[in-house]
């Protein structure tokens, strides 16, 4: 991903943050001589001191039979975005978008059966959180649980991460208040997100 230095963001909290909060990914790689993606929901963890993701795919997805052979993969995550309209700077200039995004490469690992079983666990009990009557994996039936053999387990054994962070930086605080003003104006829920997030991005 191509990233300009002022929008760079290497902050490793900052960005497992954001991967938890923005779970729901793009798993993309070579599959059967072209590019490839599944959306599906990750978990990232720590394991023997290293961040890893965790995922799974459908069993008859043509992507999990690649992942034998362990080829790099990349996990795509996007966060809040918005359009800004280049209308609101004191200035001519042309509109642009706000936006965050991380991107993850690594070497997939397949799971066994029994950690595909407690990835689905960690998963489900993260999401079930705020349920009143949660769903637990322990109890399910046997014949519910049989379902688990049909996905892929795997975890990604990350070797980079790319974050962006494109928050109109390269506005003064002039026009930078302005942006995030007209956002909120706007009363749809993303460029409110995106004025919330410039809004911790600087102090005015």
């Amino acid at each position: 991903m191509y990233i300009p230095e002022l929008y760079k963001n290497e902050n490793q909290k900052d960005i497992q943050k954001f991967i938890h909060n923005n779970g729901f990914g793009i798993l993309v790689n070579q599959t059967v001589g072209k590019l490839w993606a599944t959306h599906i929901p990750f978990l990232m963890e720590e394991k023997n001191g290293k961040q890893i993701l965790v995922g799974h795919v459908s069993r008859e997805n043509p992507q999990a039979e690649i992942f034998k052979d362990s080829e790099e993969v990349l996990a795509i995550f996007l966060g809040a975005h918005s359009y800004v309209s280049s209308s609101w700077y004191d200035h001519e200039n042309v509109p642009t978008w706000n936006y965050l995004a991380v991107h993850v490469y690594g070497k997939v690992k397949l799971h066994s059966l029994e950690e595909t079983i407690e990835g689905l666990r960690r998963l489900v009990n993260k999401y079930e959180t705020n349920s009143e009557k949660p769903v637990r994996i322990d109890d399910l039936s046997k014949k519910t649980m049989l379902q688990a053999k049909g996905i892929v387990s795997f975890e990604i054994e990350i070797t980079s991460i790319e974050a962006q962070k494109k928050l109109s930086q390269n506005r003064d605080d002039k026009n930078y208040q302005t942006i995030i003003t007209e956002l909120e104006k706007t009363n749809d829920n993303q460029a409110i997100a995106v004025a919330d997030e410039m809004k911790k991005n600087r102090k005015l």
